[in-house]
């Protein structure tokens, strides 16, 4: 499937939306480490409107002023079969809430499995959507995220 992508400016800076045909296929912060499709990085922005990518800025836009606590927007994840268990576990982590790894792994039902949930987290190519920011370690201090720590904090701040 073909993936158009565009650069959306948020309270927290760049960030990367990408879709195809069936959904939101990425959301990732630019300027950080780690990006979903790192070979989609200086390709110009596309002028053609696409659907998804138009709802997507809506929610997200909804989101940062605080009007949407739950997305809407249809998503296309590529994964395997736990990496798509684990974010739609993420999923259900309600609004100004956290799970630590531990919770979301006993929440698949696979409670032993709290360092492949964390691994599962790192590769959620659908940040904020998909709301990763809202895991913790286990003692109660932020760890591990792609868009980094100083954007978890941001948006735990924002859901409190």
């Amino acid at each position: 499937m073909v993936s158009t992508f565009v650069t959306w400016s948020s309270p927290l800076g760049e960030l990367r939306l990408g879709a195809d045909d069936l959904g939101l296929t990425e959301v990732c912060f630019l300027g950080t480490q780690k990006t979903a499709s790192a070979n989609t990085q200086g390709l110009p922005r596309p002028t053609v409107k696409h659907a998804v990518l138009q709802q997507a800025q809506e929610e997200l836009h909804e989101f940062f002023n605080g009007k949407r606590r739950v997305f809407s927007v249809p998503l296309s994840l590529q994964g395997t079969p736990f990496q798509k268990a684990a974010w739609a576990a993420l999923q259900q982590i309600p609004w100004g809430k956290t799970w630590t790894y531990g919770q979301q792994a006993q929440a698949m039902g696979n409670p032993s499995a709290v360092r492949a949930v964390g691994a599962a987290n790192g590769r959620n190519p659908v940040a904020i959507i998909v709301p990763c920011h809202r895991v913790i370690g286990a003692n109660g201090r932020l760890t591990g995220y792609a868009g980094g720590l100083q954007n978890k904090a941001a948006l735990l701040a924002l859901e409190a």
